[in-house]
């Protein structure tokens, strides 16, 4: 799913910043940075974070930059939330910057 691919920089970003408390962030989400945006995005996923979305982000925040195998768990975990909920992948969609405005983040991930 393209939108899932689009959102791992964000997502990425965020978690690298904030850590395994990225879905208890609140103060930061005000600001148009790629960490707050991504910390938003993986609010509007998993919410505050049932266990399972809790270890994922705990495996990629822990996990070294070349670890492939966490980002990819991470990427599908989003892309099953969008395939059980088309509307919340709309709405992510939406969060994403227009092109021009942060698209050259979105390719790096």
């Amino acid at each position: 799913m393209e939108t899932a691919h689009n959102v791992m920089h964000y997502v990425m970003v965020a978690i690298d910043a904030f850590g395994t408390g990225v879905l208890a962030k609140t103060g930061e989400l005000a600001a148009d940075t790629p960490a707050a945006r991504g910390s938003r995005i993986l609010q509007r996923v998993f919410g505050r974070g049932d266990a399972r979305a809790r270890d994922l982000i705990d495996r990629v925040a822990g996990a070294k930059p070349d670890d492939e195998a966490g980002r990819t768990a991470l990427r599908v975990a989003i892309e099953e939330a969008f395939q059980a909920d088309p509307l919340l992948r709309r709405e992510v969609a939406a969060m994403l910057p227009r092109e021009g405005d942060d698209a050259r983040f979105a390719a790096s991930y």
